[in-house]
């Protein structure tokens, strides 16, 4: 058994069965990662993987433990290089973030700005996707560090931090009627086309719950990923917009107007999560700090790795 051997199974699973792929991924050959399954299930004495002929169709039920315990080891060897590259290159290294285009472009510049300052030697990668692409980045070991509205705390592989809480917020086109209205209610929002986020995006539920609770069914017309595709058709007068608050911008969205609506949705609150287990360098605990200085490195350790009461007593 060897480290390449557990890397062709988790990238199997990775690649949904495609040994073609497995073997792009890995730098070797169709070939060479058949016989690398083969061997280790000779080892084992026992398949790993649902066959029809020389297809894989998915992992038996030894295969399905076996990849739970790959997960762990080859994150602990990941572990392992951090660990050195921690004590022997203190303030250089990479720091990955997976996180939804909202955070990144609204929430994060300026602690980015402030890391980067302290930190100029680290490579930051960003990685931009859905919540649920950034709870697999998190739990592939692939980011170090996720941040979300939606998914993350769901999963009981992942730790998650309260980072800030926010509300949707109601855009309309500069002259739009709306802005008449002091306090516009959801009745009066619903008058018009509505165009805001895509389902499991941005707090997308608490916007569908609040019309539900209203007995109100809205016309959205438009759903995007984004704030700043939301923002283009309203400008365009397609419809009112609704997105999260932390993206109107004033001195930029000069063509748009921020209507007076907190009242009209839930809060929202998006949140950090690490995998647990996962090491994390000097420099990722102050980029947690930066988010929110609530996050010490101690806090944080304790919640990668709580104390067990029971080894005290």
């Amino acid at each position: 058994m060897n480290f390449q051997q557990l890397r062709i199974i988790r990238e199997t699973v990775r690649c949904n069965y495609n040994l073609t792929e497995v073997g792009n991924a890995l730098y070797t050959s169709q070939s060479g990662v058949s016989k690398h399954i083969k061997d280790l299930e000779d080892e084992l004495g026992v398949e790993l993987f649902v066959r029809k002929g020389k297809r894989l169709l998915g992992l038996t039920e030894p295969g399905k433990e076996l990849l739970n315990i790959v997960e762990r080891i080859l994150l602990d060897a990941k572990n392992i290089k951090q660990l050195a590259d921690q004590f022997s290159q203190r303030d250089q290294g990479q720091l990955t973030i997976a996180t939804t285009h909202t955070q990144a472009r609204y929430a994060l510049p300026h602690v980015i700005q402030q890391f980067k300052a302290a930190f100029p030697k680290v490579h930051l990668a960003l990685y931009q996707g859905s919540p649920e692409e950034i709870v697999e980045l998190l739990a592939d070991g692939r980011a170090d560090i996720g941040i979300a509205t939606e998914a993350i705390d769901n999963s009981a592989e992942l730790v998650s931090f309260p980072y800030y809480s926010w509300h949707h917020a109601v855009i309309v086109p500069k002259g739009h009627a709306l802005e008449k209205v002091p306090k516009p209610s959801l009745e009066d929002i619903a008058e018009y086309p509505i165009i805001t986020y895509h389902d499991g995006f941005t707090g997308r539920k608490k916007i569908d719950q609040a019309f539900l609770k209203a007995e109100i069914t809205p016309d959205i017309i438009l759903s995007a990923l984004d704030a700043d595709v939301i923002k283009t058709y309203v400008e365009l007068g397609i419809g009112i917009g609704v997105l999260a608050s932390v993206a109107y911008q004033k001195e930029r969205d000069i063509q748009l107007t921020l209507l007076n609506s907190n009242h009209l949705f839930e809060q929202n609150v998006t949140k950090i999560a690490i995998r647990r287990g996962h090491f994390l360098r000097g420099f990722a605990y102050r980029f947690l700090e930066l988010c929110s200085p609530e996050l010490s490195e101690e806090v944080v350790r304790l919640a990668l790795n709580p104390i067990d009461q029971t080894q005290l007593d």
